[in-house]
């Protein structure tokens, strides 16, 4: 089974040549995404301002909005918890990293091998090395960005998911968000509120991994990629331990079991444990279940004695671009608009890092569009600096270092492991060129691997049902699906696909069909690589991550 072949196509709504209505927000710049990416762009960009004002210059007041699906600014941020603070540090110049909200720093690391049973000590791999980073909650860490960014003069718009960018020509000229209180067939309810216009002069796309205003704006504007992008889907959870953990945890080998990908435990302060999984969606197997083997990773010896007697806190899910360097859009960058953080796809994987290029990308595209506004040009031309500033940046220069490393993998662990510590040893040099490589949704898939049935017991291990309960989900149970499964029914074989790969039990195969329990969805968008198209649904559903 292909995928690719079940696959609907992507929708069209996602750009729409059309003017901002009469009551469109008028803003110079908005964003879209109060992720890292899109508040450290709307931080810089008031800084700029400011700076420009206080100096008395023409044009230096301008006005900034971000419009963010969750319902608070944070609610959907979730990440791995170990980051390089210096793209941070340099956003706010002066400020003491004390006054971060950081959760400590990694002083001890350590990383294994698991079988089954056992966990064997491994040297720490160079590009995993941590000493000195930061360990943060992402949702805590976008709050308190917010926080500065609306002290600034930013108006932040939480609840006002973005369904289409406005265009004029080849030019982004602004945003339509999605209406709201549209009931199960789509007519309006008591208390709807229709869709909103922002007019805007530049658009800072910081949609997140796998958004669909960066496929439909790629498709568009017909760029393209050396590679396509491809993904992993992280499963995370957050506990309150019976003792606390004081090191940094990162494992490769089991459960995945062919699967590329691994696993990490980070100390959160106090007795705060977080833990998660990570798979690469080119998984061959079609049961491939993250969520599942999670809870099955919870009873290993390296993990259980942690956890046992602890409390689950929070649980997340969300879809990770993989690809690297060569999986980058041509150019980022288009007449009044840009792609920046995950959206772009600025992700390391062997060091396992975004979260502090996300807020790089976010700094140099501010750059970018403050000096084209001051100029009153925010063509294509105009805007090209910022994908040459961020190839010529540390997030390029580390990409392209390690360009091939996660590609390596695609040729079997074994080989990958090989290629990847000459990759190290050669500075990236070795093999040369590019591995070329398939989007995940054209590889085939075999039968589920047979597994012994799983039971959660509902203290270590837990259900979909229960962990999305734990992400605080709020989505009304009569909105209108806003999952595409395409037209006609599903066969078997992929409807058990996505049955096993989705974490929160949005897909169920019974009586002989896919149902689809779309309120469950915490918009982690891992099937929109694999099947049911995903799309925004009104602000505030989704999950409600506070500590992750």
């Amino acid at each position: 089974m292909i995928p690719l072949e079940h696959r609907p196509a992507l929708a069209g709504g996602g750009v729409v040549e059309s003017e901002p209505d009469s009551e469109a927000v008028p803003l110079d710049v908005a964003i879209i995404g109060g992720g890292p990416a899109g508040l450290a762009a709307a931080v810089e960009l008031a800084r700029l301002s400011r700076t420009a004002a206080e100096a008395g210059e023409a044009g230096g007041e301008i006005e900034i909005g971000v419009l963010e699906k969750a319902a608070a600014i944070g609610e959907h941020s979730l990440s791995g918890a170990v980051i390089d603070p210096g793209p941070l540090l340099s956003l706010f110049p002066g400020i003491s990293p004390d006054s971060l909200p950081f959760r400590g720093t990694v002083t001890r690391e350590s990383t294994y091998f698991l079988t089954e049973e056992r966990a064997l000590r491994m040297p720490v791999p160079p590009t995993m090395r941590n000493h000195g980073n930061r360990l943060v909650s992402l949702s805590e860490l976008v709050r308190w960005i917010g926080e500065q960014a609306e002290a600034m003069g930013v108006m932040l718009f939480p609840g006002f998911p973005v369904a289409s960018l406005l265009t004029s020509g080849k030019a982004v000229i602004g945003a339509r968000t999605t209406p709201s209180g549209l009931d199960r067939s789509g007519a309006a309810g008591p208390g709807a509120m229709p869709a909103m216009d922002v007019a805007a002069r530049v658009t800072i796309v910081a949609e997140g991994a796998r958004g669909p205003l960066t496929q439909a704006w790629l498709d568009w504007q017909g760029v393209g990629s050396a590679n396509p992008q491809i993904y992993a889907l992280g499963v995370k959870e957050l506990w309150e331990a019976p003792r606390p953990l004081a090191r940094v945890v990162h494992t490769m080998g089991w459960p995945l079991k062919g699967a590329f990908g691994g696993s990490f435990m980070y100390p959160m302060g106090g007795r705060k444990i977080s833990l998660g999984l990570v798979a690469g969606l080119d998984s061959a197997d079609a049961g491939l279940d993250v969520h599942e083997l999670l809870q099955r990773m919870k009873l290993h010896p390296l993990f259980k004695p942690f956890l046992q007697g602890g409390e689950l806190l929070e649980w997340g899910a969300r879809t990770i671009p993989e690809g690297g360097y060569h999986s980058l859009p041509e150019r980022r960058h288009g007449a009044g608009a840009l792609i920046v953080g995950d959206a772009a796809g600025y992700v390391e994987v062997s060091s396992l890092k975004g979260v502090h290029y996300a807020v790089l990308s976010g700094i140099l595209a501010a750059r970018q569009a403050f000096s084209a506004l001051r100029n009153d040009d925010t063509s294509e031309e105009a805007l090209a600096g910022y994908t040459a500033a961020a190839d010529e940046s540390e997030i390029g220069r580390d990409l392209h270092k390690r360009r091939n490393m996660r590609l390596a993998f695609k040729r079997g662990m074994a080989r990958g492991v090989i290629g990847a510590g000459l990759m190290t040893l050669t500075g990236g040099r070795f093999p040369g060129g590019r591995i070329a490589v398939d989007e995940d949704a054209a590889h085939s898939r075999r039968p589920p691997t047979e597994r012994e049935p799983f039971t959660p017991d509902g203290e270590l291990t837990f259900s979909k049902l229960d962990a999305v309960f734990r992400s605080g989900n709020r989505t009304r149970d009569d909105i209108p699906s806003h999952l595409d499964v395409g037209n006609g029914p599903v066969d078997a074989e992929h409807a058990r696909m996505l049955e096993a790969l989705c974490p929160a039990g949005v897909y169920e195969y019974r009586e002989d069909k896919l149902v689809v329990n779309a309120p469950n969805c915490v918009d982690c968008r891992a099937t929109d690589v694999l099947g049911p198209r995903w799309s925004p649904r009104e602000g505030g559903t989704g999950p409600a991550y506070r500590e992750m």
